[in-house]
């Protein structure tokens, strides 16, 4: 039965999916094409275990009436409760973030200075001698870096680092992630992947990364990392230290392959089809 067929399928790409597609790392090197493909497969189990209830209708009628009511009734149910359940975490999130950021934006510009180099405002310098670096993005957004950065790093190593925390700001990374944070905590919690949403975060940073080595090249990009490699950055910020081991390895092999971004399009594209192509089918 499809709306049997389409409850599994969201169960299954919430809950499977994840933990396979996180154990592919060679799809790191295309992050661009992998975040597609991480989307499409969360929206694929959003759209599956909403199609539920609409795939159950044509059942309706017949000789087994009662019965069929009672799954109508099921399915939507099932349906109802997944999106509730996506309004509520996506408000419950959305609002965290926006005040803990909020507050972050307050700090930094009490406690930090403003960079008298930098034109449009959103600099701000912390008097710290580790260096460090990351920006607090959404409305009155902040590139915050300390004073140990600006000591340590010759010029294009910190154009590498300003390059990447613009790319963050400018593709408003921020909110990609927030959308798999709703996901993954609107998912039950035995059904949850952290490997995924780490996976997710991993491939955000190496996308700017991308931009800082297309600004300052790929060896002041790699050297600046490891110069970040042990700075501490607030939760709700996006930082250019995290993570930096594996995203140097991932600079060092270079650009992917053209078919290895293909595939990821593909899977991307037929995993969306996936749901809309059964609830097609159930009334057809």
């Amino acid at each position: 039965m499809i709306p049997i067929v389409l409850a599994g399928l969201a169960v299954l790409l919430a809950w499977v999916a994840p933990g396979l597609m996180a154990r592919r790392t060679g799809f790191r090197r295309a992050p661009r094409a992998a975040l597609v493909a991480w989307q499409a497969v969360s929206v694929a189990g959003i759209l599956s275990a909403l199609a539920v209830a609409p795939a159950a209708l044509p059942l309706l009628g017949g000789d087994e009436a009662t019965a069929r009511v009672e799954l109508l009734a099921t399915a939507a149910l099932l349906s109802g409760a997944v999106l509730a359940r996506l309004l509520w975490t996506g408000h419950d999130v959305g609002t965290r973030l926006r005040r803990v950021r909020a507050r972050e934006r307050e700090l930094v510009d009490i406690v930090g200075r403003r960079d008298a180099d930098a034109g449009d405002g959103r600099f701000r310098v912390l008097e710290n001698p580790m260096p460090t670096a990351y920006c607090i993005p959404g409305r009155g957004s902040r590139v915050v870096l300390s004073q140990g950065v600006l000591d340590a790093l010759p010029r294009d190593q910190l154009d590498a680092v300003v390059a990447h925390e613009h790319a963050h700001l400018r593709g408003r990374h921020d909110l990609l992630l927030e959308f798999f944070s709703v996901v993954h905590e609107a998912v039950p919690g035995p059904l949850r992947s952290e490997a995924a949403l780490s996976e997710v975060r991993l491939l955000v940073e190496a996308l700017a990364d991308r931009a800082a080595a297309r600004r300052a090249g790929e060896v002041a990009t790699a050297r600046a990392l490891v110069a970040l490699a042990e700075s501490r950055t607030p939760l709700s910020a996006l930082g250019a230290g995290t993570t930096a081991p594996v995203r140097l390895r991932l600079l060092a092999d270079g650009p992917a392959p053209p078919a290895l971004s293909t595939t990821a399009y593909v899977y991307a594209t037929l995993a969306v089809l996936l749901p809309v192509a059964l609830l097609a089918l159930a009334w057809a």
